[in-house]
Order: C-alpha cells, then structure tokens, then sequence
C-alpha cells in the first residue's frame, strides 16, 4: 500500500475500517490510532500474564461471526442509533424487549408506534442531550450524550492487604459478568492459568446464551459454569474463596444481596475489578455501543466506530488492569468504565482519509464448546471446599 502509513494499513486490514463509516460512502479511518494502541495494551498483557492476544480478531471477530458490517449512525448491530438532540447527538440503545416496552413512557405517548425509531428521532431532536439522558436514565434506557465522559485511568483502591503472587496459574475467579467486556477479561485470565467459574442465575442466564453460539463459546470456553440463585449461601462461599471476583452487574443489585465487596469477609491479596458503564454512576445502564458514543469514540459524521467497540477496550483495560494488580500483591478494587476508556482512545490523534483496500472482519478460529449452565456445580462446589477447608 504505497503511500499509506502502517497505522491505516492496518485498520483496513483489520476489518474496523469495514465496520466504520457511512452505509452507501467510504469507509472511516479517522480512529486508526484505535488499533494501534491497543496493540500495545495487548503487548503488556502478553508481557505480564504470557497470553498472545490477536487484537484485530478481538475488536472485529463478533462482527464477522454476525455477519455485520457499517452502517452509519446505527450501530453495527442495529439495536442502537445516533440522533442529533437540540444542542447535539446522543445515542439511544434499545438491544432488550423491556427497553421497547418502556418507550410509550419515555416518548409520553399511549402506544408503540412501529416506526418507533422515527418517533425517537423527532422527540431527541426537540430536547436537549441532557433531557434525553435523563429521562432515558429513569426508564433504566441506555443513553449517552456524544463526548459526554473524560478519559480516565482505571480506579484503585486498597480493600485488603498485598500478598506476594507468582502469576495467575490456579488462581480462582468468580465471574459475576456476562455479554462482553467481563467475559473477554476472565476469558484472557483462563488462557494465563486462572481457574475461572462463570456464575449465572439459572433464572437469568447470560444474554449471550441466546446470541451467535460461537460468540458465547468463543468468550467462555474453558470456564466453569456455575448456575446459582444470587441469594444462595453457596454464592457467597465461592465469593469468600475467590482469589479474583470479576462484577460486571449493577452494583446496587449486589448490595441488596449482601453480595459487594464490603459485604464479602476479606481475603489477603483478593482482587475485586468491576466494570461498568460510567465512573461514578455505577447502576447506570450501559452497552458497548452508547458508552462508545459517551466517550466520544466514533467515527466523522458522527458514526458508530466498529461493533460495540467500548466493550472489548474495557476487556482489554480490564485484564491489563487486574494483570498489573497481581504484580503489586493484589488486595484491591479496581474500577474500570467503558465511557472513560472509550474517551482515552477518543483522546489519541485522528487520522486523515484513506484509500487503502478495507478487508471484511474475520472471525476467530473455531474453539471449544463453553459448558452448559450448570454442568460444573459439583466441581465448583468441591473447589470451593476445598479453598475454605470444609469437609468435601
């Protein structure tokens, strides 16, 4: 490619060129430095844990195996748009039945229109961003003003006392998240040795379970699943055993429970990472596409930047954050917000026009099926025993 530089060379190779940009125009590659930095926060994960991590494959790979690719102000995925409001853009996610449902309330009208998307246009376009957040909030409706968040380093705080750690190998991980972000990060912890135990409410199982199967197995292969009432005492011993605990649900959720990480007893050198939409508003609903926007991260136009990108950043933040974490002895929480990563990439230099050849996002290779819900309890609860001495 002749007069192209390395970082647009490989944006467009890397199929986030293909995910960028206007449907019926050119695609974008105004935010090449996306992928070019990180590489590099990959490369300090590789150094600190061993585990090789193919970046473009992470930032592109759910879109290839879906099929996806740009379109514009709506999403990749299509469950979320960019409206222009009365003083700027927002975004506005609608991926779960209750946010359809909630529309009538939020539009103030009696009824779901079939053109909804067309209403909510109209009504974002008469109110200002900060009206349309808010309301959108009220209704637990993702929203994000464009720009609206700082970058910002993950968040750390001393929780217990540092013991001396080798490397991951053994350790055990109760991964309270689900969709993306938490089981990307806990998905690199397994590959770096980490026992890692996927928790979920068999009443409400991860969202992914109902997606593109080999997005799910891809993202939680090789974990234990283990399917539990979030009110079962048996939670609450596994979360005492962790070494790491991954939360990637509301915080308050867990409060109610007795269930956070000042509820739990301590346990020198455990690392507590939670990873939401936005620093501090923690029970604030969030996906990887409006907390993109939040951060500023998207394309000239505005344009949605690759698929959900805000997600698989803060997966990669996340487990650099809890790889770094290890290194000082541990007995931390950290806090990690899509919006603000989002916004430290929104911060790196744009790049010009390009028009190199794009290449369409490829998937990643085949791998194992992830387990079944709840097929590993026994095992689990035999881990967990066996960390508190118990009787098995």
């Amino acid at each position: 490619m002749v007069g192209v530089d390395a970082a647009a060379a490989d944006w467009a190779g890397s199929g986030l060129a293909y995910l960028t940009g206007p449907p019926d125009g050119p695609p974008d590659f105004s935010r090449a430095a996306v992928l070019t930095q990180a590489r590099r926060v990959a490369a300090e994960i590789a150094e600190l844990t061993g585990v090789e991590v193919d970046v473009a494959t992470v930032l592109a790979g759910r879109a290839a195996l879906r099929g996806l690719t740009r379109q514009g102000s709506m999403s990749a995925g299509g469950a979320t748009r960019l409206l222009p409001t009365a003083d700027g853009w927002c975004a506005i996610a609608l991926p779960r039945p209750e946010d359809i449902e909630a529309l009538p309330a939020l539009l103030e009208s009696d009824t779901i229109r079939a053109d909804y998307w067309q209403a909510l246009t109209h009504w974002a376009a008469t109110r200002s961003t900060h009206n349309v957040i808010t309301r959108a909030q009220l209704l637990d409706i993702a929203a994000a003003g464009l720009g609206e968040a700082g970058p910002a380093a993950p968040m750390v705080r001393r929780i217990g006392d540092p013991i001396p750690r080798g490397d991951l190998d053994g350790l055990l991980v109760a991964d309270l998240s689900s969709l993306w972000a938490g089981p990307l990060c806990t998905q690199l912890l397994a590959r770096a040795g980490a026992v890692v135990v996927k928790v979920e409410s068999p009443a409400r199982p991860d969202g992914t379970r109902r997606g593109e199967p080999a997005f799910f197995d891809w993202m939680n292969f090789g974990k234990l699943s283990y399917a539990v009432d979030f009110d079962d005492e048996a939670l609450r011993e596994l979360l005492t055993a962790a070494d790491v605990v991954v939360e990637g649900s509301r915080p308050a959720a867990l409060r109610r429970r007795r269930l956070s990480v000042d509820d739990v007893p301590a346990r020198a050198g455990r690392i507590w990472l939670r990873i939401g939409g936005y620093a501090g508003q923690p029970d604030r609903a969030a996906f990887g596409d409006d907390a993109a926007v939040g951060g500023g991260l998207v394309g000239e136009g505005p344009v949605f930047c690759g698929d959900a990108i805000a997600d698989p950043l803060a997966g990669l933040e996340a487990a650099r954050a809890v790889a770094q974490s290890l290194g000082r002895g541990g007995g931390e929480l950290i806090e990690v917000s899509m919006a603000q990563v989002a916004a430290g990439y929104a911060a790196l230099p744009q790049s010009p026009p390009c028009h190199a050849p794009v290449a369409a996002p490829q998937p990643p290779p085949p791998n194992p099926s992830a387990s079944p819900l709840g097929a590993d309890n026994a095992a689990v609860e035999h881990i967990v025993a066996e960390k508190l001495g118990a009787p098995c």
